[in-house]
């Protein structure tokens, strides 16, 4: 059994009274036109197979009837497939009972929709707290905790006020602390944003990527959008006629589309406005010492790395400070002292836009580093001309 949070495993939904039929149409090698044209039956998910990382917030693209709303409800079953397994957290999804799927979703899955889906007679308290009333948790506690995640989605001045007398960007941050508030570790978000308009969209993607700073929540977010995919993304996959065309990270799919389709995507797009600091960095080029002594007991350090600088790092590989790997002796090689220098972190989601003017005015490479402030690459002004010179990479 494989190790993601989410194991989605050679997935097929067809929709009709006889899905056999198509199942074995298809393994001949039928496109799901001819199975529809001749057995009246719809194709709606083919084979599709992917993990998804705890943690990461992997997003579904395509465009309108690709499939990749039914392959949400497939893994939250609000819809049976017709072969193959979806296992959330070890557990076949598929195989639960009625009431093992009710206790899932209660406790550890939630859905934000397109639609606010609101009950408008009830407090913006109340909308939050309703899934913690379905689960019985008790009025005092489940309104408790509701209130700490209004006061997260900057929603504690308005909780008790009606949804209608909210904005359409407000009443989705409701949504979204209904959804939080039953602290689920899985969350399934359907074109969540996409109702908003730009700037409120965009808002609600801010908010998004600061709570996954703080709770590290693992979400398949489903968008038609590709600047909201390349902003929040950790992976992206595209679909197709229900067919999963490809998977990976944005300047991975943008470096190497898996076909025309995908292609496609990009055209007319100035897609290096979507790159972070984790597309552009290298993660061998600049050697990491323990300590400036580790220099002197490795003077060839320059020769056989052929870098001028390396960055000092603890047993956490949390970045102390850089220092140069030649230059450090005198006229008549006596080791001279190492000054450690200090050098700026650069959050690896950080934009092109901001790495940049980092590097203008940095005479050093500057470290990237995670979530938890480890190092993960390096990045230099060098390193970004390299990147976006690439011949295949469509940056324009």
């Amino acid at each position: 059994m494989k190790s993601g949070k989410v194991v989605v495993d050679h997935l097929y939904k067809v929709f009709g009274s006889t899905p056999e039929t198509a199942l074995r149409l298809l393994k001949k090698g039928y496109s799901k036109d001819k199975i529809f044209a001749e057995t009246g039956q719809v194709v709606g998910v083919q084979d599709v197979s992917f993990e998804v990382q705890e943690g990461e917030i992997f997003v579904l693209m395509g465009l309108s009837g690709s499939g990749k709303s039914t392959l949400i409800r497939l893994i939250n079953r609000l819809v049976d497939p017709s072969a193959g397994s979806v296992w959330v957290d070890g557990q076949d999804v598929a195989a639960m009972s009625k009431a093992e799927l009710i206790d899932l979703r209660r406790r550890d899955m939630s859905m934000v929709f397109q639609s606010f889906a609101l009950m408008p007679h009830r407090t913006v308290l109340s909308n939050a707290a309703f899934g913690l009333e379905v689960a019985g948790i008790s009025k005092k506690d489940r309104e408790r905790q509701a209130m700490k995640v209004l006061e997260q989605v900057g929603l504690a001045p308005f909780a008790q006020k009606l949804p209608c007398e909210l904005s359409g960007g407000m009443q989705q941050r409701v949504g979204l602390a209904r959804a939080l508030s039953v602290n689920p570790s899985l969350m399934i978000m359907d074109e969540a944003f996409s109702a908003l308009d730009p700037l409120k969209r965009k808002e609600m993607q801010d908010v998004l990527l600061e709570l996954q700073k703080e709770q590290r929540r693992t979400i398949i977010f489903v968008s038609h959008d590709l600047e909201e995919a390349f902003r929040i993304g950790t992976r992206i996959a595209i679909m197709e006629g229900g067919r999963l065309v490809q998977v990976g990270t944005a300047q991975e799919i943008i470096d190497n589309p898996a076909e025309e389709y995908v292609r496609a995507f990009f055209d007319g797009v100035d897609t290096s406005r979507y790159l972070t600091a984790s597309d552009l960095m290298q993660s061998n080029t600049i050697p990491l010492l323990r300590s400036t002594e580790d220099l002197k007991v490795n003077p060839h350090l320059y020769a056989s790395s052929g870098s001028d600088f390396a960055f000092v790092v603890d047993e956490e590989r949390k970045v102390q400070g850089i220092v140069p790997t030649r230059g450090f002796a005198d006229a008549s090689g006596v080791l001279q002292p190492l000054t450690l220098q200090k050098v700026e972190l650069i959050h690896y989601r950080t934009s092109l836009h901001v790495v940049m003017g980092k590097l203008i005015v940095s005479p050093v490479p500057l470290p990237v580093v995670d979530e938890n402030g480890c190092y993960c690459g390096a990045i230099s002004q060098s390193m970004i001309l390299q990147a976006l010179s690439k011949p295949e990479a469509s940056h324009v």
